[in-house]
């Protein structure tokens, strides 16, 4: 009786606590509309280099469940709509799929959600109505073998599911989807699952330039667009088309619904009339909206609401109909090199962009780890650095400023650069076996400070001014989060996932 009071107050505990040690998150969509892509083993090994922790795919492909089988990344699945008609139809159906497709790759495959269906608004053969059913089947067979909690269950939608988006406090649904939108919300709040959304503010500023600056779809707008009834701002178009969303929720009394955004970025290249997409674009919209989520700033109705965002997509996809834009959405060409550099973690480290927003040099240099060298040239040439090299690696140790982002090839160019500048700032003291380049803009970012020659400067004497001007009220708050998921993980650990599942039930 004791034990079962403990659990069940462990259990409850754990929910309280896990929203907390969560935050907003970034993850990326793997769209596989090509005859050119890597495997999906060398894609895992792409997503792992690159720390990315959350990853979209649009089926249940076998192929792909192997290859993040014990990645730790967090998988969201999906039931195209073209087999939508079978999993509304009978139970038995998605009973079958369940057993035969998901469950022997989980969890050592870290499937989290499950989308049934993507855009059935836009379909042209309108399959709405067998949405919901689908749904409520694909959750009774998760119920089934007991992963009905840890496996969420939703569909995604397009921002034309609105009838009206601003201003924001205006966003209404579309009544002609009234008949299929009711029992998907009632079924989503029932089930505490999010609310999925497509948003692209790429495609309002190229369908209507004269009215939308780039600057508001970008992230980069120096004004604000004031909403007349609420009084509320907005620097962006992100932010208002979500608000949108969360007015139209509210104005059916759907509160407690979560939003989460299944697809948003920006094309690098399209045709001749599609003058924005650009490279530059491309990277800043995706920079600054990494940098906005990570931190958690919600949106002017929102704010701090965290928010669960995943960029479109992870290649360009050369099957892809219509304009040029279509096939390059992509942050990685199908030779895995990318189209631009994307810092992930939000930090905006100088080493990973094309072209930084960054200090004048002054006439001085800098040497940095190339971005186009194996992971293995330079993982031999950080340990070579940080060991014979006799460079002071502290400040890319966990914890330190120039630790975060945590990829070889920011680590890398912190010590190439203390050696370099150490010894001369020759060429030759910044070759490190073709895997170092010489660059003219200092790449010091955030707290991590890269030295410069007959400069006193250094990160630890940074992280000390830093810390000594922290107050203790912060201190205090990160502490309590510190502990808070400690306890977290620990109350995790009394609810193990099993290593069967009874499929006899299905």
């Amino acid at each position: 009786m004791a034990r079962g009071f403990r659990l069940i107050f462990a259990v409850s505990l754990l929910f309280m606590l896990l929203d907390l040690c969560r935050g907003s998150t970034i993850g990326i969509c793997y769209g596989r509309n090509a005859d050119d892509l890597p495997t999906p083993d060398k894609v895992a090994q792409l997503v792992q280099l690159h720390n990315i922790k959350y990853v979209r795919i649009y089926d249940s492909n076998v192929q792909v469940l192997k290859a993040f089988s014990n990645t730790g990344v967090e998988l969201m699945i999906g039931i195209p709509n073209l087999d939508l008609l079978p999993f509304s139809q009978f139970q038995s159906n998605a009973d079958s799929w369940l057993k035969n497709n998901i469950l022997p790759y989980y969890p050592a495959t870290k499937i989290t959600c499950i989308t049934v269906g993507a855009e059935v608004t836009e379909n042209p053969n309108n399959v709405s109505a067998l949405v919901v059913p689908a749904m409520k089947n694909v959750l009774t067979a998760l119920r089934k073998v007991g992963l009905h909690k840890r496996i969420k269950v939703s569909t995604t939608h397009s921002l034309g599911v609105l009838s009206r988006s601003f201003p924001p406090s205006a966003g209404a649904f579309n009544s002609s989807h009234a008949f299929f939108l009711k029992p998907m919300l009632e079924f989503l709040a029932e089930n505490q699952s999010p609310f999925m959304i497509d948003i692209y503010p790429y495609y309002a500023y190229r369908d209507s330039a004269s009215n939308v600056s780039l600057d508001y779809a970008l992230f980069e707008s120096s004004s604000e667009v004031i909403d007349p009834n609420t009084g509320l701002l907005y620097t962006n178009m992100f932010d208002a088309q979500i608000d949108a969303l969360y007015f139209a929720l509210m104005a059916l009394n759907f509160r407690t619904i979560k939003i989460m955004v299944t697809e948003t970025g920006w094309p690098s290249k399209g045709s001749p009339k599609e003058s924005a997409a650009t490279p530059d674009n491309a990277q800043t919209y995706n920079t600054n909206l990494i940098r906005h989520v990570i931190n958690d700033t919600g949106t002017p109705a929102k704010p701090g609401q965290e928010l669960d965002v995943y960029i479109f997509s992870l290649f360009n996809e050369n099957r892809k109909p219509g304009l040029a834009s279509e096939r390059n959405w992509g942050l990685f060409y199908p030779d895995q090199t990318s189209v631009y550099s994307l810092d992930f973690t939000g930090k905006g480290a100088a080493v990973l962009t094309t072209e930084a927003n960054v200090t004048s040099s002054n006439g001085r240099t800098w040497c940095i780890a190339s971005n186009k060298s194996s992971e293995m040239d330079l993982q031999n040439a950080l340990d070579w650095a940080c060991g014979p090299g006799n460079v002071d690696c502290t400040a890319i140790q966990p914890s330190q400023p120039c630790y975060e982002p945590d990829t070889t090839v920011s680590h890398a160019s912190f010590a190439f650069n203390n050696y370099y500048q150490q010894n001369g700032a020759t060429d030759v003291a910044c070759s490190f076996g073709g895997t170092g380049v010489k660059v003219d803009k200092d790449p010091s970012y955030d707290n991590c400070l890269y030295m410069i020659a007959g400069s006193n400067k250094t990160v630890s004497s940074n992280t000390t001014a830093i810390s000594s001007t922290s107050s203790s009220s912060t201190q205090n708050e990160v502490s309590t989060w510190v502990f808070s998921c400690l306890l977290v993980t620990f109350l995790s650990s009394l609810l193990p996932v099993p290593d069967k599942f009874d499929l006899s039930a299905l």
